[in-house]
C-alpha cells in the first residue's frame, strides 16, 4: 500500500459527509415508528452495495436504496408502498448541506486545494443535490462510481478519479465520515481523513488502517489539512 504524504487533491463523499442524511429520518419514524431505522436501512443500503460490487454485479444506487427500503419494510412486517419509495428519493435529493461545510470548503479552495467529489450515487438530472444544497460551485469535478460501475470502498473508485487528474493516488485524500470509505481509500494508497458525524466513529483494531486525520466537524478539518499539506502545495 503506497503511503499518502501531501495530497493536493480532496476528494469528498456526499451523503452524509457533506449532506445531512439524519433529514431522512422523519419518514422512517411515519413507517416503522422509530427514526433509528434509518440507520437500519442505510448499513443494509451499504452492504449489499458492497455483496454487489464483490459479485460483479452493478446497479444504480437509488435502485438498491428502494430495495433496501422494500426490504426492512418486509422483514418489519410493513407494506412499503410505491408512494414510499418516492417520498424516500424526493428526500435524498433535497438532503441540506450541514452547517460546517461551506466555510471549511471556502478555506481549503483559498489555500490552494483542489476540491472533487465521489459519491456512491449515479448522476442525476439538474438540479443535483450538491446544487440544491449550495455546494456544487465548490467543487471542480464531481465522480460517481458509476464511471467505473463499482460501488466504494472497491480501489476501482479511488484509482478512477486519479486517473482523471493524471494524479499519483498518493496526491488524493479522501474525507468521509464512514470508515468503510477511509478504509478502501487507504487500501488503494490515498491518505484519508474521518469526519465523526453523528452515528460514526473510528475503528481502533491492529491491521484496519486508522485515518490519518481523525477530527469532530469540518472547521477541524480544514484547519488540519491546511496545518499539514498547504505548506507542500507552495514547493
Amino acid at each position: 500500500m503506497a503511503q499518502a504524504h501531501s495530497p493536493s487533491i480532496i476528494v469528498f463523499d456526499v451523503n452524509e459527509t457533506l449532506l445531512d442524511l439524519t433529514t431522512l429520518e422523519p419518514l422512517f419514524e411515519r413507517m416503522f415508528g422509530k427514526a433509528g431505522m434509518m440507520r437500519e436501512w442505510f448499513a443494509q443500503l451499504i452492504l449489499y452495495s458492497e455483496a454487489l460490487t464483490l459479485s460483479g454485479i452493478y446497479v444504480p444506487f437509488g435502485d438498491l436504496a428502494a430495495g433496501a427500503l422494500r426490504m426492512i419494510g418486509e422483514t418489519s412486517h410493513l407494506t412499503v408502498a410505491d408512494g414510499d419509495v418516492d417520498e424516500l428519493e424526493s428526500l435524498i435529493g433535497a438532503m441540506p448541506a450541514y452547517a460546517d461545510v461551506a466555510p471549511a470548503l471556502e478555506a481549503l479552495k483559498e489555500r490552494g486545494f483542489r476540491l472533487v467529489t465521489l459519491t456512491n450515487s449515479a448522476p442525476g438530472a439538474a438540479p443535483t443535490p450538491l446544487e440544491r444544497a449550495g455546494l456544487a460551485n465548490y467543487f471542480e469535478r464531481t465522480f460517481s462510481v458509476q464511471d467505473v460501475m463499482r460501488f466504494k470502498p472497491a480501489p476501482e473508485t479511488y484509482r478512477h478519479v486519479a486517473k482523471e487528474f493524471d494524479a499519483e493516488l498518493s496526491d488524493l485524500c479522501m474525507v468521509a465520515c464512514h470508515l468503510w470509505d477511509t478504509i478502501g481509500a487507504q487500501a488503494a494508497g490515498c491518505a484519508a481523513a474521518l469526519v465523526r458525524r453523528p452515528g460514526n466513529a473510528p475503528m481502533l483494531v491492529p491491521g484496519v488502517p486508522t485515518p490519518n486525520i481523525v477530527v469532530n466537524d469540518m472547521h477541524q478539518l480544514a484547519t488540519e489539512i491546511i496545518q499539514k499539506w498547504s505548506r507542500n502545495l507552495m514547493a
